[in-house]
């Protein structure tokens, strides 16, 4: 499959606020900030302990080179070289708080909830930091066209939904960049984790045996969950340490304790602060772990605590309904298109302006009969289709990204797009032909794939974060942070 053709599972972790705003204060705002911070974070020491190192995480040989420091007083974590502080905390604290009360989840005690927010920090700069190493980043072109997507998904134009959300009390500068953020750490899970998950023959061949003569995605299961996460290369002590800490918790459950709020308090995923709720999944969309579990429980059922590599899970069933949407994976007759299309991938070198130019260069060329699609695909495109005059073969719906599907969907067969823009860069697209025909076995066991990745998705992100956030040098310089 072509680089471009991967279907994006985006989450919405929480979210680091820039240090940009803590650069710009005065003393006398930063007191004030302090003043309305509330106990459980205390005072920063004028001179910084020695390093603390989260639970479980292995000390470093040697301590990194020494960070960039601003406003000393008001740095509570260093994560590698960079510092969060105070300010950004409280910041944090008081979106995610009205977050949450619109949702209706109840707040976790105060000195839990800083502990939470700060974690969440740390995990997202640390994803951050290796983002950059990477070189992914998400220019303002492509950030641009993401809010647009956003504020139409609302049902709003651009100006409508930046009025809401300052009227909501959120700068609309600093959603710009938390969406920036999130859209880098997706791009570095697709990264690490998505394009990673290997799936054998033989786990096919057992999907498709289970499935036979069921459809696929009838049933969508409501469920929560609590993970309470083992470090890497975690010590005997450590993991009953983590297991004590689940069996507090699921006994507080079991005693009447609110789901969502223990979740937000003491959950180490990153669906925490929205009270650990997973939504309605199809069994696919689930990992295998939560499937079994929730096999043998009636709706509103609280599972004993169960063991992953991850670390401790608490699983809440909400109920089970039938899918809005039945696919079967045998006998439905679907519409492919045959498509070809000349990507130019952006980069440092290629910006997003020069690749839309080149593309519209190559158009006028192919509306003018003055070249073939195949021959430019071959001469420009940066996709390993070029080789075949950018030919991708048969397609289904839901192969590629959205951006290209709804692009290809458009076209007459023959006709030739303007240039569109996906995660990958900038395409044209040429539909040869289409036609409907039903599902091939081949397919079959595409669809199983799939649904085989989908299920151990959750599982393998919360694991790499787990090791994103241990292999991180994390000093606090506040007494109550751990």
């Amino acid at each position: 499959m072509n680089t471009f053709q991967t279907k994006r599972n985006a989450k919405n972790p929480v979210r680091r606020i820039a240090l940009a705003a803590v650069l710009v204060c005065g003393t006398g705002f930063l007191l004030q900030a302090q003043a309305q911070f509330k106990p459980g974070l205390g005072p920063v020491p004028s001179q910084a302990p020695a390093p603390s190192v989260a639970p479980g995480m292995p000390a470093p040989a040697t301590q990194p080179a020494t960070p960039r420091i601003y406003l000393a007083d008001s740095i509570i974590a260093v994560v590698n070289n960079e510092v969060i502080t105070r300010q950004e905390l409280v910041e944090r604290l008081r979106l995610v708080e009205r977050r949450m009360r619109n949702q209706g989840i109840a707040l976790p005690p105060q000195a839990e909830f800083q502990r939470q927010m700060l974690e969440r920090m740390i995990v997202d700069r640390a994803q951050l930091q290796l983002a950059k190493e990477y070189g992914i980043r998400v220019d303002d072109t492509m950030l641009d066209r993401a809010i647009a997507r956003i504020a139409e998904q609302n049902k709003m134009t651009l100006s409508q939904f930046r009025t809401q959300l300052e009227k909501d009390g959120t700068p609309f500068a600093r959603f710009r960049e938390d969406i920036r953020d999130d859209i880098v750490m997706q791009r570095l899970r697709e990264r690490e984790v998505d394009n990673k998950i290997q799936i054998s023959e033989s786990e096919v061949d057992n999907y498709l045996a289970a499935e036979k003569g069921t459809v696929a995605g009838q049933k969508e299961f409501n469920v929560a969950h609590i993970l309470i996460r083992i470090p890497e290369n975690a010590t005997a002590e450590q993991i009953a340490e983590r297991r004590r800490k689940a069996d507090e918790v699921q006994r507080q459950l079991q005693t009447g304790g609110d789901f969502a709020k223990l979740a937000a308090t003491y959950s180490d995923s990153t669906d925490a602060l929205s009270g650990g709720d997973l939504g309605w999944r199809t069994p696919e969309r689930l990992p295998q772990l939560y499937v079994e579990t929730i096999a043998n429980m009636k709706a509103g059922d609280v599972s004993p605590v169960i063991r992953s590599n991850s670390g401790f899970h608490v699983v809440k069933f909400g109920g089970e309904r039938e899918a809005s949407v039945m696919k079967s994976p045998g006998t439905a007759s679907v519409q492919q298109t045959h498509v070809r299309h000349i990507l130019i991938k952006t980069n440092q070198i290629v910006s997003p302006a020069d690749a839309k130019r080149k593309l519209t260069e190559l158009k006028q060329r192919l509306d003018n009969n003055a070249a073939k699609f195949e021959d430019l695909a071959k001469l420009f495109s940066n996709d390993l289709s070029a080789s075949r005059g950018g030919d991708l073969g048969w397609i289904y719906p839901g192969d590629t990204v959205p951006e290209f599907e709804r692009a290809m969907d458009a076209l007459q067969p023959g006709q030739v797009s303007e240039p569109i823009e996906s995660p990958f860069g900038y395409h044209l697209i040429q539909v040869v032909e289409r036609k409907k025909d039903d599902v091939s076995q081949e397919r079959q066991r595409l669809i199983a794939r799939q649904a085989i990745r989908e299920r151990k998705l959750e599982e393998a992100t919360q694991d790499w974060l787990r090791q994103v956030r241990d292999r991180a040098y994390v000093e606090y310089r506040f007494d109550d942070a751990r």
